[in-house]
């Protein structure tokens, strides 16, 4: 390839007028997008695909259409609206950001505006300012950094090659098309990595900018962008404790708002730790006196490391007042209204309880 000739953002709009995917947060051709669209779609598809996001999405919308409405609900509604979705912290600063909004009467429309809000950081606030407000600026999702690697050749394994990849994508951006149409052109990156320039074999011969493309011509995009070898997850262990009452009800408590799965519901358990525990060091744990049998294990696998729980089982005809300090007992119908997260639902299931 020419070294001086740079993709043009003509031709990948070209193809996006022709080929933009319809989501459900994304604005018609033609229409302004709604920032409380794009803000929430953006927020709930950090570390998460769009198949995911999409039932979700709608069902905010349906629970809470403005962001004044979600900025007025109460906390533990959102966190079971948010319940199975991930990443957790997510919905918390989701709600501190609505109320922010809410605050000052709308959205800021500048980067540096919406830096300022709970939960939005590096690229999300480019992200929401391209699409929602036609802001010139080049989100860099990891679609972008695999389109970039691919379009300049960059060879140097991630994460060591952000800020080479970052440079590179704003550059495609700089130019008169993109400046002119950015928020179409921050989606059509998007569309490009995420329909053309994929992880595995990409379809380079339907890519409307397969003739500059370094990586395409050196025969090597599909190996691009490279990564360093992964740390095996460190292994942590530990147990949960299904306990029923004599009306069918389930013992659950709420985890400390902060930290991993902050705020969420739960089954009483025990701390999670690097080494193997003994079957009386489990029961230590124990959320009260019964005959607790076995019922199976989980494992879930976390971003920093995975999980592997026994869980129990026990059954009491009441269960004591003293047990009741800081937990409550849910209605097996009522399971599916709480936040319960895909880890304690492993749980419930393990333990013979339907949780859907």
């Amino acid at each position: 390839m020419n070294p001086f000739v740079l993709p043009q953002a003509a031709d990948l709009l070209h193809w996006y007028d022709r080929h933009r995917r319809i989501l459900p947060w994304r604005a018609a051709p033609g229409e302004c997008a709604d920032p409380y669209h794009v803000w929430l779609s953006e927020i709930m598809l950090q570390q998460t695909t769009v198949a995911a996001v999409v039932p979700y999405y709608n069902r905010f919308l349906s629970l809470f259409p403005t962001v004044d409405a979600l900025a007025a609900a109460p906390e533990d509604q959102v966190m079971r609206a948010w319940a199975g979705l991930g990443y957790y912290a997510r919905a918390r600063n989701l709600h501190a950001c609505a109320r922010a909004v809410a605050a000052r009467g709308g959205f800021p429309d500048t980067i540096e505006g919406l830096r300022a809000l709970p939960g939005i950081g590096s690229y999300t606030a480019p992200a929401i300012a391209a699409i929602a407000f036609n802001i010139p600026a080049v989100p860099v999702d990891g679609n972008v950094e695999r389109v970039a690697a691919r379009l300049f050749a960059i060879e140097t394994p991630l994460p060591a090659a952000r800020r080479a990849l970052a440079q590179a994508a704003a550059t495609l951006g700089a130019n008169e098309g993109a400046r002119a149409r950015p928020s179409d052109f921050a989606q059509a990156l998007f569309d490009l990595g995420a329909t053309i320039c994929t992880p595995k074999r990409p379809a380079c011969a339907l890519c409307p900018w397969r003739t500059p493309c370094r990586a395409r011509a050196a025969g090597i995009a599909g190996l691009l962008p490279g990564r360093e070898p992964k740390r095996a997850r460190p292994e942590r262990h530990g147990a949960l404790f299904h306990l029923s009452d004599g009306a069918g009800r389930v013992l659950l408590q709420r985890r400390p708002p902060e930290g991993l799965l902050g705020g969420m519901t739960e089954l009483p358990g025990t701390p999670w730790r690097e080494g193997a525990w003994t079957v009386p060091e489990l029961l230590r744990f124990a959320p009260a006196e019964a005959e607790w049998t076995p019922a199976g294990t989980v494992r879930h696998v976390f971003t920093h490391f995975a999980l592997t729980l026994a869980v129990y089982r026990a059954h009491l005809p009441s269960v004591p007042d003293a047990v009741l300090a800081g937990r409550f007992l849910r209605d097996p119908g009522a399971l599916a209204g709480e936040a319960l997260p895909t880890l304690m639902r492993k749980g419930l299931m393990a333990a013979g309880q339907d949780a859907a």
